[in-house]
C-alpha cells in the first residue's frame, strides 16, 4: 500500500467550468426526471385504484418491470434497443425517459399506498357534499395522501438525483461524466472522484433542505 501519495487538487482548477457544467446538468436531469416520474406515478396510482381493469393490468406490468430489472439495463434498452425498432433518441432524451420511467414506477406504489392509507370517511364526506370523483381526489384526498407518504417520496427523489450518474454511460454530460473527462486529462483519479462524491453530497444536501421546507409547509396545513 502506497502511503506517500501526494494530494494535488490544484491540477483540477483549470476544469472548474467543466465540473460546474456537470453539476448543472445533474440538477436539470434530476428535476426533469422527478417531475415526469411524479406525474407518471400519480396517473398510474389513480389508474390502479380507479381505472378500468385493462389499464390496471398495463400499469401493473409497467410497475413490476421497472421495479424488478436493473435501471442500467433499462437505460441501455431505451438508448441502444429502440433504434432497432426505428426509434432514435438523443442521449439526453433517452436518459431522461429512462430515469423518469424508473422513478415513476416507484412513485406509483408510494402514491398508491398514500391514497389507500386514508380513511374511507374522507371520500364519503366528499360524496355527501356532492363532489365528483375528480373533485374528491383533487380537493379532499391529494393533500393528506401526500402528507402521509412525503418521507418516502423525498427518499425516492434523492435516489433519483443520485441515479443520474447512470446516464453518463450513454454520454450525457453530468457530474460523473464530466468528472471522468477531467480524470482522463489530469490522471488524478483519487482527487477527482473524491470531489465528485463531494459534489453529489452537496447536491443531495441542498435537495434535503428544499424537501424539509416543503415538509414544514405540509405540517403547517394539517
Amino acid at each position: 500500500m502506497q502511503m506517500d501519495y501526494l494530494f494535488d487538487f490544484s491540477s483540477l482548477l483549470p476544469y472548474t467550468n467543466v465540473l460546474a457544467e456537470g453539476l448543472l446538468g445533474t440538477a436539470i436531469y434530476a428535476v426533469l426526471s422527478i417531475f415526469f416520474g411524479l406525474t407518471l406515478g400519480a396517473v398510474c396510482a389513480l389508474t390502479l385504484l380507479y381505472g378500468a381493469k385493462g389499464w390496471q393490468r398495463v400499469v401493473r406490468c409497467y410497475v413490476e418491470f421497472f421495479r424488478n430489472t436493473p435501471s442500467l439495463v433499462q437505460l441501455f434498452l431505451i438508448y441502444f434497443g429502440l433504434p432497432s425498432l426505428g426509434v432514435h433518441l438523443s442521449p439526453p432524451v433517452a436518459g431522461t425517459i429512462a430515469l423518469s420511467l424508473y422513478c415513476g414506477a416507484y412513485m406509483t406504489e408510494i402514491l398508491r399506498a398514500g391514497l389507500i392509507s386514508l380513511p374511507r370517511g374522507l371520500s364519503e364526506a366528499g360524496e355527501a357534499l356532492g363532489l365528483s370523483r375528480r373533485q374528491i381526489i383533487t380537493h379532499v384526498l391529494t393533500l393528506p395522501a401526500m402528507q402521509n407518504v412525503f418521507p418516502a417520496l423525498a427518499s425516492q427523489m434523492v435516489l433519483t438525483l443520485i441515479g443520474t450518474s447512470l446516464i453518463s454511460q450513454i454520454g450525457v454530460e453530468e457530474i460523473f461524466h464530466n468528472g471522468s473527462f477531467v480524470e482522463s486529462r489530469t490522471f488524478r483519479s483519487f482527487e477527482i472522484y473524491l470531489l465528485i462524491c463531494g459534489l453529489y453530497f452537496f447536491a443531495v444536501s441542498l435537495m434535503k433542505v428544499v424537501l424539509r421546507l416543503v415538509w414544514y409547509r405540509f405540517q403547517e396545513r394539517r
